[in-house]
């Protein structure tokens, strides 16, 4: 699992950093990648990774705020000329259907894949065997949501030699236990996989935040995660300023991730205003209130190893 930054940016492109998009890279866990925003010239960034469009499964929009959508028709239109087949779901506030809709009528583009566009609201928005993704709403003066990512718990790793010692050699019994089912045998015994199993494996939690001021949702959102994303459009000191433009400042994504009790921090959605020593500054005075934190810059990848 990592986390691939495309976009760091607040409002327009600028010089060092695109406007916000990012790619939760799940290859290992499911072959896909899960897209959070698209602002413009994401297809553009794409080409300069080794990001394939094709495995694009997932695109969540947090917002519609141009500088996170005007890069999702063009998108989802060249998708279709990189051997996309597969069917992608996007899911956004109200009004994403509508938009994305008039985009590809309008030019009369042809999608050579399934589209299904999801109009969510607060609560679970996804749910299978392996991930759960859970939407809240944030403080951004239009409908703007905050993703909690979360991982299902693994099964623990098979004793295998353990069960060789009870007489049971590889085969489809093996992965019948792997999976927790119960097995009865020929002789009569009946196998609780608990028995032959270690430590489940805990899922990992990721947190990716739309644009938002300081808000108690974006504290639940990050609740004991991983790594939380979290926009810091302006430095420390700057709060006034922040709540008038319904922005986050350094110090108060910091005041989330402590209250959270997040693992790691990465600060993004940086106002053109701050170069690359100015944003160095942005982390050290982040660091005063939360220690493990990290500052976002267009394709830089944060990966999350399994936990222990």
């Amino acid at each position: 699992m990592e986390v691939f930054f495309l976009g760091t940016g607040a409002g327009v492109p600028a010089k060092l950093r695109n406007v916000t998009s990012i790619a939760l890279k799940l290859l290992d866990e499911r072959g896909a990648i899960w897209m959070f925003d698209a602002g413009e010239a994401t297809q553009h960034q794409i080409l300069h990774t080794s990001i394939k469009p094709r495995r694009i499964e997932k695109i969540f929009i947090t917002h519609l705020h141009g500088d996170h959508i005007y890069g999702l028709p063009g998108l989802l239109a060249s998708r279709s000329f990189q051997g996309g087949e597969s069917e992608v779901t996007v899911y956004g506030p109200k009004g994403i259907k509508d938009y994305i809709h008039a985009s590809l009528s309008v030019s009369q583009t042809y999608l050579k894949y399934p589209l299904t566009v999801i109009e969510i609201d607060e609560g679970v928005i996804f749910e299978d065997g392996q991930f759960l993704v859970e939407a809240r709403l944030l403080d951004h003066g239009i409908t703007s949501y905050g993703y909690r990512i979360v991982e299902k718990d693994k099964p623990g790793t098979l004793l295998a030699d353990k069960l060789k010692e009870a007489g049971i050699q590889p085969g489809p019994i093996f992965r019948k236990i792997k999976s927790g089912e119960a097995v009865s045998l020929d002789d009569g015994r009946v196998i609780n996989p608990q028995e032959f199993l270690g430590p489940p494996q805990k899922g990992r939690i990721v947190t990716i935040l739309g644009d938002t001021r300081f808000t108690e949702n974006a504290v639940k959102l990050a609740q004991n995660a991983d790594l939380l994303v979290h926009e810091a459009t302006f430095a420390k000191g700057e709060e006034k300023l922040a709540n008038e433009y319904f922005h986050s400042t350094t110090n108060q994504a910091a005041i989330v991730a402590q209250q959270a009790g997040c693992q790691q921090l990465c600060l993004t959605h940086i106002s053109a205003r701050y170069d690359r020593n100015a944003s160095k500054e942005l982390v050290k005075e982040a660091m005063e209130v939360f220690a493990n934190i990290d500052i976002a810059e267009d394709f830089k990848e944060i990966s999350i190893p399994p936990s222990k």
